[in-house]
């Protein structure tokens, strides 16, 4: 692993604005990072949570009053929240509808700031601009009711792949890289959702490798394959890591350009055999790098158990925390910060 590709950052960064995200990061670990994203501050801070705002607005949209509150509920049972799902209002056609993510438009204004910032030195030039994105599932399993959620994985792809075709127009290939963020399909895999559709597994995999595709392949290209983090704690919490390589796998064979990079989670607790045991079984593609999320807030001890658990069974990986951390209370930012350096210099 080259020196200047030892981390991955998945995402969200709990600071004010993107400025302030590119210069922490390029100062405490821009020699380990080979992409960079913009924190996905302000309205992104909660990852999907602003596109239910988006949809409970949208004039094609109406609340279902045929199904309870969806109650969103933590590995523990602790409902963090009930939301109310929303359906297509009566009459409306959903191939004529379209939505407004927003995605586009931050990753734009966030891609002018790292440009000057890049240009001025701060970040190196030899690093991309990295936009993470969500699928249709994300925002589908948790705010449209299941009988809409057919059509409304449809409507939402087109409107994805257009904020894609509009930030891909804007930013150089060269300079860019795309994260998937897969969340929800980890979740249809574990059992989480009630009716779990019986084709889940080809419905998900045909979806990952569509929006794949849809990135040129100049363009670096990757899949984050997460277990939610809505309270800074996973959803479910994995038996091993068996379901993660299998979609690995699935996703890979569904894909037809090239994948750079997957990453997955590793769980705090996790230094048994049995959770990296499932990783010998995992069959990458040349050039297809992969990231274990196994750096943990202040444990660095336990880090280093980690990784040298997971070295038995994986020649080759690079270091990143479980998720994203927009969640987390931000007086932990500078021990996450202190630890990815620990172990990249480590490395």
């Amino acid at each position: 692993m080259r020196s200047d590709d030892r981390l991955h950052l998945i995402g969200s960064v709990p600071l004010a604005d993107s400025e302030q995200v590119f210069r922490r990061l390029a100062t405490e670990l821009g020699p380990h990072l080979s992409r960079m994203p913009d924190g996905e501050t302000g309205e992104r801070s909660r990852w999907v949570y602003f596109q239910h705002q988006m949809l409970l607005d949208h004039p094609a949209m109406e609340v279902d009053p045929t199904v309870p509150p969806y109650k969103f509920v933590q590995w523990d049972g602790k409902v963090l929240r009930e939301i109310a799902q929303l359906r297509f209002k009566p009459g409306i056609d959903p191939d004529k509808v379209a939505f407004e993510t927003g995605y586009d438009k931050a990753a734009l204004a966030s891609w002018e700031v790292f440009r000057r910032l890049r240009d001025a030195g701060v970040i190196a030039s030899r690093v991309r601009f990295q936009v993470s994105l969500p699928t249709p599932m994300a925002s589908g399993y948790l705010y449209v009711s299941p009988a809409a959620r057919g059509a409304y994985f449809g409507v939402y792809e087109r409107a994805l792949k257009a904020a894609l075709a509009n930030v891909v127009a804007a930013i150089p290939g060269r300079d860019l890289a795309i994260q998937w963020d897969v969340c929800q399909e980890v979740l249809v895999f574990e059992d989480y959702f009630e009716n779990r559709p019986a084709g889940y597994k080809d419905q998900i995999f045909d979806m990952l490798g569509r929006l794949g595709d849809a990135v040129p392949a100049d363009i670096e290209m990757g899949y984050h394959l997460c277990y939610g983090s809505p309270r800074d704690e996973h959803l479910v919490q994995p038996r091993d890591a068996a379901v993660l390589v299998e979609m690995m796998n699935g996703i890979a064979a569904a894909t037809r350009r090239k994948i750079d990079f997957f990453h997955v989670p590793v769980p705090k607790g996790r230094t048994d055999e049995a959770y990296y045991a499932p990783l010998a079984t995992w069959r990458p593609a040349a050039g297809t790098r992969l990231y274990l999320g196994l750096l943990h807030h202040d444990d660095d001890a336990g880090d280093r158990a980690r990784i040298a658990m997971a070295r038995r069974f994986i020649d080759d990986f690079g270091l990143s925390a479980e998720c994203g951390w927009g969640r987390t209370e931000p007086g932990r930012l500078p021990g996450l910060l202190r630890g990815h350096r620990v172990a990249a210099e480590g490395w």
